[in-house]
């Protein structure tokens, strides 16, 4: 699992959002009418076959009206606190500024497990500190869940099941980590992303799977409204592909990736059986099986009984 590239994605696919949340310290004026543009992630080599610094994400925020400078946000995930390195952040800030001709650079560091991590550098002797660098640090383990569950930050909302909860809350937290996708976020495809990210990390049993149906109707059937909505969607995309592809094998490939889709959203990650037994389908049974997606409890009750 690559938790770089999760965060990468949803910093990439919600900028402002991960700005207000992460750098809320530097947030004030990024708002609709600025401009905000990833940039390479690797830092230009001296030489080739030299060693480069790589990045998570650095963001440029450009005011088009000029009330503010350009500012450029450097954003790195760190899983395990261990692997943190101040050195290489001040490296990659300085790297930057050099780059971009400008001394206005926020680093920001998000952390998703606990442990020790130094917080300020200083280098200097007895006489003189000749270099200080400090960043801003968003520690999610260490976050109340709780105090995030009316936010109307998407972000914020998509990272609850990263923050801190008591056990008897989890499916609380994953319900309302949905509810702000779906509230948050009308895009179909950015909700099928971001409903993988947030399964990742709530990473919910079979078991909690079922409960959560049973205490959150309203969320279960937000959710199958959705699933039906995007299982029209996929036979229409599968229709489209057929015009080059034959209309008949072009829905089955939709209905069956759609089909997949609706599975790990319900179920997690699926078995090799199973997605092999879907692509293989005729079309009667996937969409049987698609009618059933939406109130089976079990995989098992999903494939039961075939049409």
């Amino acid at each position: 699992m690559s938790h770089d590239q999760n965060f990468k994605n949803m910093i990439v696919d919600y900028p402002r959002e991960s700005i207000a949340f992460f750098a809320a310290d530097e947030s004030h004026g990024v708002d609709a009418a600025v401009r905000i543009l990833p940039i390479r992630e690797e830092q230009l080599q001296e030489r080739l076959g030299e060693r480069f610094r790589e990045l998570d994400v650095p963001l440029l925020v450009e005011w088009p009206d000029g009330r503010r400078a350009a500012v450029l946000f450097v954003f790195e995930e760190e899983t395990e606190p261990r692997r943190f390195s101040i050195h290489r952040l001040a490296h990659y800030c300085l790297d930057l500024a050099e780059l971009f001709d400008t001394e206005r650079v926020v680093p920001v560091v998000i952390f998703l497990h606990p442990g020790h991590y130094a917080e300020r550098l200083a280098l200097g002797s007895e006489q003189c500190r000749y270099l200080q660098f400090h960043y801003l640090h968003c520690a999610l383990f260490a976050r109340r869940a709780r105090d995030s569950f009316n936010s109307t930050n998407l972000v914020e909302r998509l990272t609850l099941p990263s923050m801190a909860y008591a056990p008897d809350e989890k499916l609380e937290v994953y319900a309302q980590a949905t509810r702000g996708l779906l509230q948050l976020e009308s895009d179909p495809e950015r909700r099928l992303k971001y409903l993988d990210f947030i399964d990742i990390y709530a990473d919910l049993t079979e078991n909690e799977r079922i409960l959560y149906n049973q205490r959150y109707p309203q969320e279960a059937a937000d959710m199958s409204g959705f699933a039906q909505r995007f299982i029209e969607q996929g036979i229409e995309q599968g229709i489209e592909q057929g015009i080059e592809q034959g209309i008949e094998t072009g829905v089955q490939r939709g209905e069956a990736r759609v089909l997949l889709a609706l599975l790990k959203i319900r179920f997690g990650d699926l078995p090799d059986s199973v997605r092999q037994r879907v692509e293989s389908a005729d079309a009667e049974s996937l969409l049987y099986w698609s009618t059933r997606v939406l109130t089976a409890q079990t995989l098992d009750e999903v494939f039961g009984d075939g049409p």
